[in-house]
């Protein structure tokens, strides 16, 4: 990929063309499941070079690839690839770096069906050993690396309590060790925070949040190197088969247009709802990365040039009767599991983390029924701090 390429120029083969020889000022949608070609040389010449050429969609498509150029853009790396969804790029990427009786490191509140991937199926399909650690503290991470340890799997800021790690530290210590680095990016995107510019191998994001924005597709995404992202291609992305659909493609290229400007509303208007959180009294603790309290506060003026939308709250209560009383006043913040578009959403993580984790997986999470994970959309701040204030009175 040449960066003094037009952003919105393809590539077929190693050369350089307009993605609309008509001009249009949207790329056109690359449908089609196939892609023929004018003779046995032709396309045996695809064959190889298949990352760089387009022989059926499953492989590779000119709409899917100038979305994953803008991405890799974005994230400042050399090759981002696309996928059906944030757990399909999870599942190809830990994949990629895990065999059989090998060791993971991650940490024990990352998104929960990462941890069922890990629990439920690498574990007992593979032979795979996993730690589960805080993550906040260089030398618990590195006591637990062992002679076996092949990926250290991050996500910084976490779900539901949002800690952080100390991305630069720890992708040193993992190349000293010669252990593979990787880190789910989403809440933070490419426009605050640049995990490969810290020295970590392999980011992932699910694009159903941010970067698409408008709750109307299901995609993720990796990004890396050239071979590393290659490598990927074809074995894990093609063997898999969790292809990046043209149509979603085209969808998320739209998003990529508005990214910068979401993410500096969706900040603004979480700082005000977060300090708003923070001094109200029915309120035990409010995480979140953009306030001066938060306990990494420093950490995370270092290492991110901003914060998104996505925050948790503790109530001063855990009784379920009056958890649901707050959760089911509100009006304007929809109940959903998701987040990261345009409307702002509410959910109680205990609400599915009790049923996916074991007793003993969602004790370590620190979560309890009175948590709550609000997603700041693009409504009108205040609406949602009136619709807030609301749905505490009542308890």
């Amino acid at each position: 990929m040449k960066k003094e390429l037009h952003i919105d120029t393809l590539m077929v083969g190693d050369k350089p063309t307009k993605p609309d020889p008509y001009g249009a000022v949207v790329p056109p949608i690359y449908q089609n499941s196939l892609f023929t070609f004018k003779s046995w040389e032709a396309i045996q010449d695809a064959f190889t070079d298949k990352v760089n050429n387009s022989i059926y969609t499953r492989g590779n498509n000119p709409t899917v690839a100038l979305t994953e150029r803008k991405i890799a853009l974005l994230a400042e790396g050399e090759k981002a690839k696309l996928f059906a969804s944030g757990m399909a790029a999870v599942s190809a990427g830990m994949l990629h770096f895990l065999n059989a009786g090998d060791h993971i490191i991650t940490l024990k509140n990352i998104y929960g069906p990462a941890i069922s991937l890990i629990n439920d199926f690498i574990r007992p399909k593979m032979g795979v050993e996993v730690s589960y650690i805080n993550g906040d503290c260089l030398e618990e991470l590195e006591l637990q690396i062992q002679s076996n340890t092949r990926l250290i799997y991050l996500e910084s800021p976490t779900s539901v309590v949002f800690s952080l790690q100390d991305l630069k530290a720890i992708a040193e210590l993992a190349k000293k060790r010669g252990i593979a680095t990787m880190i789910d990016n989403t809440w933070a995107t490419p426009i605050y925070q640049k995990p490969l510019n810290m020295g970590i191998d392999l980011e992932v994001h699910s694009c159903s949040k941010y970067l698409g924005g408008h709750s109307d597709i299901v995609a993720g995404v990796l990004i890396g190197s050239d071979a590393l992202l290659d490598s990927i291609h074809c074995r894990e992305y093609e063997l898999l088969g969790a292809k990046m659909a043209p149509m979603e493609a085209s969808l998320l290229l739209r998003s990529l247009r508005t990214l910068d400007m979401r993410m500096e509303r969706h900040q603004q208007s979480a700082m005000k709802v977060a300090n708003f959180l923070e001094q109200h009294p029915k309120i035990e603790t409010v995480n979140y990365p953009g306030l001066a309290s938060f306990t990494q506060s420093k950490l995370a003026e270092q290492q991110m040039t901003g914060f998104s939308g996505l925050m948790s709250f503790k109530l001063k209560t855990n009784k379920l009767e009056l958890v649901k009383r707050f959760f089911n006043h509100l009006t304007l913040f929809n109940i959903g599991v998701s987040w990261g578009g345009h409307e702002s959403l509410i959910y109680a993580p205990a609400i599915s983390c009790m049923q996916e984790q074991s007793g003993e997986q969602f004790a370590k999470m620190g979560i309890s029924l009175g948590d709550m994970r609000i997603s700041i959309g693009l409504e009108q701040v205040d609406d949602l701090i009136d619709d807030l204030t609301s749905a505490l009175n009542t308890i």
